[in-house]
């Protein structure tokens, strides 16, 4: 059962949670538009596609992005003012335990993490898809549309090669296709020219089949073929902000394909992945701190824990960089870089959690 007293503290949390998103990103969007306004009007932007195109996608996106953050923020300053109010006192004086006062702060809590994750897996990547485009054609071009030496198994015991690879035209040189049965190389196509047609239809120009079978080696040569490959340029043309534009069960379909052709740069792709679970744990972790943190009253007041939950806060940040860096690198896997940051601070909040006034 929920008790008023769960739904005052609820009501606070939620109210201050959604207080603190619409105030600082009523500030980012400021501070964003008139960084761009600039490349808006270099660019013909038409104010339409300004509002609806990127803003309107804007606030979700980067709301969604620092949604720990806020919840942090939230529980630090709610509950410091109950504290200086002696409200958290007098809560507790009924005789009841820190654990139960919780019970509404998680409730909180998992409102908070189901939605942003719900928001993060299958609303925001295709809002995400309007707005870098947007991105691409008004602000700057952060698209790939050129790649070299890609190699790729494009189906078990297949493997491509190009030299080079231009989207613009959708035209590639230096092919080479090697067909494997176990670790006997059976067949070897090489071409001077690949052109991508549709879906997974691409043609060889230039061509010669080398086919082996045993000692002897048959050779076919043509100026024109048509061929069937189970790739298409945009599974290795990757782009820094891919990942953001796939809802997460095609961005986990996405990773394994990705591992079978044994292409790289993927990394960015897991972390993502990993980090929309994470943030589900990050939402717990960082209320039980904030509470933990802000629930006795201290001769300084509500700025002494503000200060606190600001300095912790940004350290959780910074480490969540530190370690996709490490990731990204190869240091790391990136399971491990997603939940290290929430195992650390787990820790912090167990220490706290005990601290905490009963």
């Amino acid at each position: 059962m929920i008790s008023i007293l769960d739904k005052y503290i609820m009501k606070k949390f939620l109210g201050t949670y959604l207080f603190s998103i619409l105030l600082i990103i009523s500030i980012s969007v400021v501070f964003d538009l008139n960084e761009q306004s600039d490349k808006f009007i270099k660019n013909d932007a038409p104010w339409q596609a300004i509002v609806f195109k990127y803003y309107l996608n804007f606030i979700p996106y980067y709301a969604n992005l620092f949604s720990a953050l806020f919840v942090f923020i939230a529980v630090i300053f709610f509950t410091s003012k109950l504290a200086d109010n002696s409200e958290i006192i007098a809560m507790l004086s009924t005789g009841m335990s820190f654990k139960r006062l919780m019970k509404p702060y998680m409730l909180s809590a998992g409102i908070i993490a189901i939605v942003s994750f719900i928001l993060t897996s299958f609303i925001i990547p295709p809002a995400n898809v309007i707005r870098i485009d947007f991105q691409n054609k008004y602000i700057k071009n952060k698209k790939t549309d050129y790649a070299d030496r890609i190699q790729l198994q494009v189906e078990p015991g297949v493997i491509l090669y190009i030299g080079s690879f231009s989207d613009k035209d959708k035209k590639g040189s230096n092919v080479s296709l090697d067909k494997f049965e176990g670790k006997e190389l059976v067949s070897r196509l090489t071409a001077k020219r690949i052109q991508y047609d549709s879906a997974y239809q691409w043609t060889l120009h230039d061509y010669s089949i080398r086919t082996f079978d045993g000692r002897r080696e048959y050779i076919t040569v043509g100026d024109k073929i048509d061929t069937t490959l189970t790739i298409m340029p945009r599974d290795f043309l990757i782009s820094v902000n891919d990942f953001e534009q796939m809802p997460t069960p095609r961005l986990y379909n996405y990773v394994e394909r990705q591992k079978d052709r044994g292409i790289g740069q993927i990394q960015s792709f897991e972390i993502e992945f990993h980090k929309r679970f994470a943030s589900i744990a990050s939402a717990f972790i960082l209320t039980i701190i904030g509470a933990s943190l802000s629930s006795r009253k201290v001769k300084g007041g509500m700025g002494l824990n503000i200060g606190i939950g600001l300095l912790l806060s940004v350290s959780y940040i910074l480490f969540m960089t530190i370690s996709s860096t490490f990731a990204v690198s190869g240091m790391v896997s990136p399971f491990i870089a997603a939940w290290i940051p929430n195992v650390v601070f787990a820790l912090i909040a167990a220490y706290l959690y005990t601290k905490a006034p009963n």
